[in-house]
């Protein structure tokens, strides 16, 4: 039998999230692709960048690390929808037909 602080201690576990951050300004979006605590705030601490999205601009506007964005998510991170989404279409043109 366990006792109450060794149960407690194997059932923490870190939610960790990958996410946008915003950074730009008022009319003007641009977001950092963050790996964060999902406790923190939007806009808040972090624990590494990996890398960037600008919605307003033509063509190439996402750019992403794959390598630590994979890295983080067999780790156990969830990514955002948006995230995810980046994460498929990065995979898909990385990879040669």
């Amino acid at each position: 039998m366990l006792s109450w602080r060794a149960a407690a201690t194997k059932l923490i576990i870190m939610a960790v999230r990958i996410r946008l951050k915003r950074v730009g300004a008022k009319n003007a979006p641009y977001y950092r692709v963050v790996v964060a605590d999902a406790r923190s705030p939007r806009d808040g601490r972090f624990i590494e960048e990996i890398g960037s999205y600008q919605p307003m601009k033509k063509g190439d506007n996402c750019k992403l690390n794959l390598d630590r964005a994979k890295y983080w998510v067999s780790h156990g991170a969830q990514p955002s929808d948006t995230v995810a989404s980046f994460i498929k279409k990065l995979t898909k043109a990385a990879v040669p037909v």
